[in-house]
């Protein structure tokens, strides 16, 4: 049996429908009943109906022990898709325990149940930082402790320090390092924002870039590393570099609303992001734009995902053309 930890977020559960499809037993875990309803709207709009009743649920949290005991029962390979992502500094504690401690949790039980192979779901924000003689990030980029990083990044370069840990231990493990992942049904979480904030009418745009991949294309490739022989490396998953510009005009052009129309410069991020810090210090309220946040948006960072494509001979689908594709669900 397979356990799925995140089975009520994006990758989470679009991965449930993916092993579902292939008629596998498979047990995720959830935190609240409500959570779950996410999931099942998702196999709904696949019309994957039948196959979300195959799913066993288990109430668990990867930061309460006690209940990943029953989690485990029985499990031979652990996809471990939990996480939190926050990008305002007040989470700091929160995201550093639940991303690190819980992975480390993860670990712990995998080691304590022989489990056969676990798949850890990164992110990009934990690759390294370029040289000054470096031009591409790849999966053997160093990380620069000196460098600025978000609470996240760090948050996911300690859970992979966990994984290696695992692998040093007798684990097999395989680390997978998502650029921004787009997909349907989430609209309130991760890229699914932009496309929200999109269609309300978004105003200003950016000219950094990063790397971008179809959730599609995120949850092929973990799957196929599990039943590989491959352990003990990590994958850059990207299926493009683009530019913030062309990913919000692709979004809008899909969506048939009005491009945004202003470029925010990096002068004007740095701005908003400490008007944004004054008025979370008075009014208590959330970060909407950290100084992590405001800095990446006008960074242009390159990845390679020439790495994974050797390994398992993958095309990744075109990143506007799955933009269409998903708005027209």
């Amino acid at each position: 049996m397979v356990l799925v930890t995140g089975g009520t977020g994006l990758v989470g559960a679009h991965l449930l429908i993916h092993i579902a499809d292939k008629r596998e037993e498979i047990r995720a875990i959830y935190r609240s009943p409500k959570s779950i309803q996410k999931t099942k709207s998702l196999f709904s709009l696949y019309k994957k109906d039948a196959l979300f009743e195959s799913i066993q649920w288990v109430q668990a949290d990867i930061l309460d022990i006690p209940s990943l005991e029953n989690a485990f029962q029985g499990i031979e390979k652990v996809y471990h898709c939990a996480a939190m992502i926050s990008f305002d500094p007040k989470d700091e504690d929160l995201i550093r325990k639940t991303n690190i401690e819980g992975t480390a949790n993860i670990v712990n039980f995998c080691l304590a149940n022989n489990i056969q192979k676990l798949c850890h779901v990164s992110s990009i924000a934990a690759l390294g930082d370029l040289a000054a003689h470096e031009t591409i990030i790849t999966e053997e980029t160093d990380w620069n402790p000196e460098v600025l990083h978000s609470d996240y990044a760090i948050s996911k370069y300690g859970a992979e320090m966990e994984i290696w840990r695992g692998q040093q231990e007798g684990l097999n493990v395989v680390i997978v390092n998502p650029g921004v992942i787009i997909g349907p049904g989430f609209e309130d979480q991760g890229s699914g924002v932009l496309f929200t904030k999109v269609k309300n009418g978004l105003s200003f745009y950016t000219k950094g870039s990063t790397g971008f991949v179809a959730v599609a294309d995120v949850v092929n490739s973990m799957y196929q590393l599990m039943e590989s022989p491959i352990a003990g490396e990590r994958f850059t998953l990207i299926a493009q570099n683009i530019v913030f510009q062309d990913f919000l005009f692709s979004i809008a052009d899909a969506l048939k609303v009005k491009r945004p129309k202003y470029h925010a410069t990096p002068f004007m991020m740095n701005t908003l992001s400490n008007l944004d810090w004054i008025m979370a210090t008075i009014f208590g309220q959330k970060r909407r734009l950290s100084k992590s946040s405001a800095r990446s948006s006008y960074l242009s960072d390159l990845y390679s995902n020439e790495k994974i494509k050797n390994a398992l001979n993958i095309t990744f689908q075109d990143v506007s053309n799955y933009i269409k594709e998903i708005t027209a669900l």
